[in-house]
């Protein structure tokens, strides 16, 4: 990918991979607000309109967002749920909390990779005898921004059961 111009506004923090890289998450009540994505064989239809909506209620709570963190849920090819991390319960939203320990494992590259990384990712889980029961995807910039740092990350993070 090309850098654009760093003059060019941002609108996602540069992600630090090696924060999350191959590390085990405790979450005690970690808050979220959830919401549903319309999706065409996996692939987002309304996932612009959908973040506006929830940044809005975000906003208009005072509630801010740890890590800039969403985490995406593929429930089927025509439907993701996403969690976007908050700091308090935010009005009007679904709030939702996650509990319990969750590997997270680094990737970075064209989303038509996903199935490698998932594959890899359970590899790696079963190396280290971790049996995981849901998986995320952390897509941790837009497009735009991918271009502009000129990196593509994506985080898988799955939840522990046997820890």
């Amino acid at each position: 990918m090309e850098n654009l111009n760093q003059n060019t506004q941002e609108c996602c923090p540069e992600f630090k991979p090696e924060l999350w890289r191959d590390i085990i998450l405790e979450w005690s009540n970690k808050k979220f607000i959830k919401d549903s994505i319309c999706t065409m064989f996996y692939m987002p239809l309304n996932f612009g309109k959908v973040m506006r909506r929830m940044d809005k209620k975000l906003k208009k709570s005072g509630a801010s967002t740890p890590d800039s963190l969403c985490l995406a849920d593929h429930t089927s090819m025509w439907n993701m749920d996403v969690y976007l991390a908050v700091d308090k319960d935010v009005d009007d939203a679904k709030n939702v909390t996650l509990n319990g320990k969750f590997f997270s494992r680094v990737y970075e590259g064209n989303f038509k990779d996903t199935g490698i990384w998932i594959k890899d990712f359970e590899k790696e889980a079963k190396t280290r005898a971790y049996t995981t029961s849901k998986l995320y995807m952390w897509y941790t910039t837009c497009p735009k921004c991918a271009k502009k740092y000129g990196k593509n990350y994506v985080v898988i993070i799955g939840k522990v059961e046997n820890l």
